[in-house]
Parts: structure tokens; C-alpha cells; sequence
């Protein structure tokens, strides 16, 4: 039940609130607008790198006009290309792939208003912009082949855009009848030539070498719903059929980015328990695809990978989330167990998911940020990048980051504390829990506006990492399984004692939000103690028994609470915020999307209705047309703007 953003993977079941607590856009028109970078990709031969990217209004995440940009890694000398459909909202360009000779680019293309994609390519000076494609349905994840051929994840007739974080379709009509499913398909002669079967939905692939057909992860039924259960699959050349090749351990393993060697015979894949497709934290296993048993390339490894690529060498990188900090490691020949070799570390935010790289140098083009600075593309090899771009230069966020570690129950936990530029006496401490739960506070510059409204009016804010958060290995991840609320809502307390260790923090005004399991750790903390003096719930659960039916994603739910509602309704009701409803004292504000598929409005609605009929005070907002996350401006703003009038109002 994560809730995470499009380009960081890290993010959604609660994770699509995962990185961002309150998803919001500043209270005044003056703030300046952050500059995002959506999508980067290297061409093959390092000379150019090409982006979406686009002015985030009051510095919320989405920007609502996108831009393809192409520049030159020479000297950043650029090119702005004019798409078919205007400079306008939802015209927006993504999955971009260069050939691999690195003369064009393709890209997809979304038509405004609808859920209608068509496929361009452009040459890498910005002339010769063609279409090559017009489709009734969603194209994404572009790849090329060294022959040449372009493959992608296509879904027919579309109702909805893919992901449990988009806004769901209208709730009508036969509910059971067959889900549209994402197929792999290949360009031939101007039309689509499907590569997997039709009752399979393909969440991520990845080409064969040699003409072998693909390897991807895939479950039959709704895609939203099912891929807690997604297996390894490979996919024969010309048919398309598919073959089971890797089927997960346990209930508690996802599996997500799978990557063959380039010489075609390991497929190297992250497992590990994931609360969202999106969200990637585990360990590195790897498969021969001639036959054998999967390998287990990090076992105890105390840190989470996020993203694999093979090096021009044949040599497995992963990017690792190790405590507060990004890391790029060497796994070797990703064959054997190796302990990784730490290539570059650095307590920064580091968008390295692009899976491009120009060989043989060996570059590639990544976003770093942090907490304090906004984001810009870098290029070069892992360790000895160089700034590219600085269309953000001189945009900070006043504060003073700390990073903290505490223990509690036998765990080492870590969280970041923010501090006003100076401080001015005693502290109010708002407390932020990211969404997930297996997802991670990690120093992005995703919020500028939410942080910089609470750093400015004195407050000090508190990022915590509990148990089930990705960073400290595979046991962490798993320690809040069957337990939600409990163990990690006393980590959290420990770590806000911590807090009030390190800083002048006024323990009589404390603050507590979060959006999807961070919106349900927010309702559930009030009904628990009476430390927080105001609260924001952003797309929370209040109860786990009717959540059960009403949300659609509950694949994510027999992980984590270790069997269905129907056979034991106990241990939802164990961890259900409504439960202990009259326990509540705290002052808490909820919102949430109206078409929220992940954390569905009626829980919202639930927890708001209790309070008022109990007399704590109370107040709710559900935006229209939303899905699990605000991507409105509009709706961002007026949710910060409640946001801070309601901390301001009890916090005083």
C-alpha cells in the first residue's frame, strides 16, 4: 500500500505516497519553480542525452507541461522538440530509447485527455520528427534490440492509465469481465506484432540477445491487483509463448528488474518482500537460462538494491540504498556470491534508474539531489560524474540535515531531521512517515514547498525510517510483517526521542502526517498515544476488514498479514485504526483522492466520520478525479495550505 513518484521507483500500495508524505504545492505564487527531470537516457555513443522534464509549479512533483530535450554532453548545447500535440498539460512525451547506433530517439507520446498513445522517433540533432505509430491504448518501456528492433509494453483499449497510482476507471459495468492486459509487442512494418500471450500482464522485460525472445515478470488478471505474484517468465521468439523460469520463494518475494548479461545466458533480478510495484527493495539473485537454480548474490546483505545493469564489461551494478546513503556496487560476474565493491557512495538522492549506457566508455547520465539542493543531470562513469545541467543553480532549501541512527528492540534504525536555518528557542517537531511500508525517507528535493513552509515558520521536521522500510537489509524489510503499527509505531517514538536529543525540540508540540501507510501509521499513532497535538492523514487506512474489498490491490495484503481476510479476520482487526477509535484525542485532518485505488476514499471518509460523531475535531477533503497521489496543482496547493493552517492552528 505504498505510494511513489514516476521516476522514482521507490515509491507505491502504500507506496505511491512512499517518497512523498504530502504530495503538495506551496501556499503563495512567488515561490520559484523547481525544474524536474523525469526521464534521462544516454545515447550509445555518449554524445547526447535526452530527457523529459518540465517546471514543477510551486514546487510540487509533477509538472503538468512536459518537454523533450535533447542535449549535447559536450557542452549542454540543447534541443527543445516541438511535439504534434502543443505545449500543453497531459501532451507528454516518456519511454525514451535511442537506436543503437544513436542516431534517433524514439519516444511515446500521450494524446491529451485520453488514455490513446502514439510512437515517434526524432533524429539527435532534433530534425526529422516522424511518427511511426498511432495506438488505440498506453505504449511504454521502449527497448531496442541490436538488430534494431524496437520492442515495448503495450496495453489495447486502455481504461485507465498503468499503475495502482494512476486514478482508477469509473466503477461500473461487469466488474468481473476480462482486464485489458500489458503485452510486450514488437514494431514490424509500422504495426504491432504481439510477443507475449494475451492472458499474461507483463510488468517489465527485457530483451534476449541473439534473437531469443525476452525474459520479464508477469501474473495473469488485473495488473493493479496481481503483482505480488508475478513470476519469471521466458518468452519464445516468434510465438510469444511463455515458460515459468524462476516462481517466487515465498508469498513474502516480489520479484522486479530483471536484466540479462549481454551474453544472453544469466537473467539477474531484485526479490525480496515489496509493498508495491514501483516500490524495488531486495536482495540480487540471479539465473542461468540454460537450467539451474536461482542464486542469492547478497544474502545478509544490510542494505535494500533498488535497480541492476550489466557494465560494458559484463559486470553487475546494482544501485543500493544502504542506510542514509545511495550507493553503486560491483557484483562481478552476477553468477556467484560476491561481496559488492562499492564503486561510489554519497548521503544523496541519486536517480540512476535509467538502465541506458554508452559502451564502451561506460557513462551514464543520472539526477543527484538532496534535501537542500535541486536536482541536475550528471554524466560519466559511476564515481567521476560531472554536472551537466544547471537549470536549478542556486535553488536551496534553507535547513540544517542530520542524519540520526537509534536502536531499539535489537534494530539500528535511521531518520533525518531538518532544522530551521537558526534556531529561535524551543522547536514544534513535525513528523513525517514516507509511504510504503517498504519504501524509504531518502534526501529528495521532492517537497521544497511542504518542507520550506514548516522550516520557515520554525518547525523542525522528522523523516524516520522504521522497521519494514527499505536500507537495512532483508530482515528489517520483513520486521513489521503481521505486526502493522506495533513495532514500527514504537520505533518511531524512539526515534522522535532521538530527535529531541539532537535538538531543541518542545516534546509538548508535536506534529504527525503521512500519505498511504504513511496515512494509515498517522490515524493509527492517535488512536495509540496522546503525544501528537495535530495530525494529517493523507490517503490512510482506517480499517483493514473493509480496505479488504474495497481497494484493488489486495495482492499486497497476504504478504504482509500472512493470509486472506476470510481465513483470519483477527489480524486485520488487530492492526485496524477504528478499532481503538474512541481512544482518539488528536486533532487530525484527512484528504484523499476520490478514484484512489490503493487507498480507497471510504476509508478516508470512515476515520473522519468517527471523529466528528466522537467530538475530536476533525476535518476532510476528497478531490475530485484523483487517483493515489495529487497530480493537480490546484488540489496540491489546497492540500498544503490545509496542511500548514492545520499544524499552525494546534501546534501554536
Amino acid at each position: 500500500m505504498p505510494f511513489v513518484s514516476p521516476g522514482a521507483r521507490i515509491l507505491l500500495p502504500l507506496s505511491a505516497l512512499a517518497a512523498h508524505a504530502v504530495v503538495a504545492a506551496a501556499p503563495v505564487g512567488s515561490e520559484r519553480l523547481v525544474h524536474r527531470f523525469l526521464e534521462v537516457r544516454i545515447s550509445p555513443d555518449a554524445t547526447h542525452v535526452a530527457d523529459v522534464e518540465g517546471d514543477t509549479p510551486d514546487g510540487s512533483y509533477y509538472p503538468d507541461v512536459r518537454e523533450l530535450v535533447i542535449r549535447l554532453t559536450a557542452n549542454d548545447a540543447q534541443k527543445r522538440i516541438v511535439l504534434p500535440c502543443g505545449h500543453v498539460p497531459e501532451c507528454w512525451p516518456g519511454s525514451l530509447a535511442w537506436t543503437p547506433d544513436g542516431k534517433r530517439l524514439s519516444f511515446t507520446l500521450r494524446s491529451p485527455g485520453t488514455h490513446e498513445y502514439a510512437l515517434y522517433n526524432v533524429a539527435a540533432d532534433g530534425s526529422g520528427l516522424t511518427r511511426l505509430l498511432a495506438f488505440k491504448g498506453t505504449l511504454e518501456d521502449l527497448k531496442y534490440a541490436s538488430d534494431g528492433t524496437l520492442a515495448m509494453l503495450a496495453v489495447e483499449n486502455a481504461r485507465k492509465e498503468v499503475g495502482a497510482t494512476q486514478a482508477g476507471a469509473p466503477v461500473a459495468g461487469d466488474l468481473a469481465s476480462a482486464p485489458a492486459e500489458q503485452r510486450i509487442a514488437t514494431l514490424e512494418a509500422g504495426a504491432l506484432h504481439w510477443a507475449s500471450p494475451p492472458e499474461l500482464f507483463v510488468y517489465e522485460y527485457d530483451w534476449r540477445p541473439g534473437g531469443r525472445g525476452f525474459v520479464g515478470t508477469a501474473a495473469p488478471g488485473d495488473g493493479d491487483d496481481n503483482w505480488w505474484t508475478a513470476r519469471l517468465y521466458a518468452f519464445a521468439p516468434g510465438s510469444g509463448a511463455a515458460q515459468v523460469i524462476y516462481t517466487p520463494a515465498s508469498i513474502r518475494q516480489q520479484l522486479a528488474a530483471p536484466a540479462v548479461s549481454p551474453d544472453g545466458g544469466t537473467v539477474a533480478f531484485i526479490a525480496g518482500l515489496m509493498s508495491d510495484f514501483g516500490s524495488t527493495g531486495g536482495d540480487v539473485y540471479s539465473l542461468a537460462l540454460d537450467g539451474g537454480a536461482a542464486v542469492d548474490l547478497t544474502p545478509a546483505m544490510k542494505a535494500s538494491a533498488r535497480t541492476l545493469h550489466w557494465s560494458c564489461d559484463a559486470k553487475l551494478h546494482a544501485e543500493l540504498l544502504a542506510g542514509d546513503r545511495s550507493q553503486i556496487v560491483d557484483l562481478g560476474s552476477g553468477r556467484a556470491v560476491a561481496a559488492p565493491r562499492v564503486l561510489w557512495s554519497g548521503p544523496e538522492a541519486l536517480e540512476a534508474r535509467d538502465t541506458s549506457l554508452a559502451c564502451p566508455s561506460g557513462a551514464r547520465a543520472v539526477v543527484h539531489e538532496s534535501f537542500t539542493a535541486a536536482p541536475e543531470i550528471e554524466v560519466g562513469t559511476a564515481g567521476s560524474w560531472r554536472d551537466l545541467t544547471s537549470v536549478n543553480a542556486g535553488l536551496r532549501l534553507p535547513a540544517r540535515v542530520r542524519s540520526l541512527t537509534w536502536t531499539n528492540e535489537g534494530f539500528t534504525e535511521q531518520g533525518w531531521l531538518l532544522l530551521p536555518a537558526h534556531d529561535n528557542g524551543k522547536l514544534p517537531l513535525v513528523t513525517i512517515v514516507h509511504g510504503g511500508p517498504a519504501a524509504a525517507a531518502v534526501p529528495y528535493f521532492r517537497r521544497p514547498a511542504v518542507l520550506s513552509a514548516m522550516l520557515g515558520r520554525g518547525w523542525a521536521v522528522f523523516m524516520p525510517n522504521p522497521r519494514g522500510s527499505f536500507g537495512q537489509g532483508e530482515r528489517f524489510t520483513l520486521a513489521n510483517v503481521r505486526d502493522f503499527g506495533y513495532g514500527d509505531l514504537r520505533d518511531i517514538l524512539v526515534g522522535i526521542d532521538a530527535a529531541a536529543r539532537s535538538a531543541p525540540i518542545d516534546a509538548a508540540r508535536l506534529g504527525l502526517t503521512g500519505g498511504s501507510y504513511g496515512g494509515f501509521m498517522t490515524m493509527w499513532a492517535v488512536t495509540q498515544s496522546t503525544r501528537f497535538k495535530a495530525a494529517v492523514a493523507a490517503a490512510g487506512v482506517s480499517d483493514w476488514q473493509s480496505y479488504y474489498g474495497e481497494n484493488g490491490i489486495d495482492g499486497w495484503l497476504m504478504p504482509y498479514f500472512g493470509a486472506s481476510l476470510y481465513d483470519d479476520p483477527a489480524v486485520y482487526a488487530r492492526s485496524s485504526p477504528i478499532g481503538y477509535i474512541r481512544r482518539v484525542r488528536t486533532p487530525t485532518f484527512v484528504y484523499v483522492g476520490e478514484r484512489d485505488i490503493e487507498c480507497p476514499a471510504p476509508q478516508t471518509q470512515e476515520f473522519w466520520h468517527a471523529l466528528k460523531f466522537l467530538g475530536v475535531p476533525t476535518a476532510i477533503m476528497i478531490y475530485p478525479n484523483e487517483g493515489h497521489g495529487l497530480r493537480d496543482p490546484a488540489h496540491a496547493r489546497d492540500a498544503l495550505n490545509r496542511t500548514l493552517a492545520w499544524f499552525d492552528k494546534y501546534l501554536r
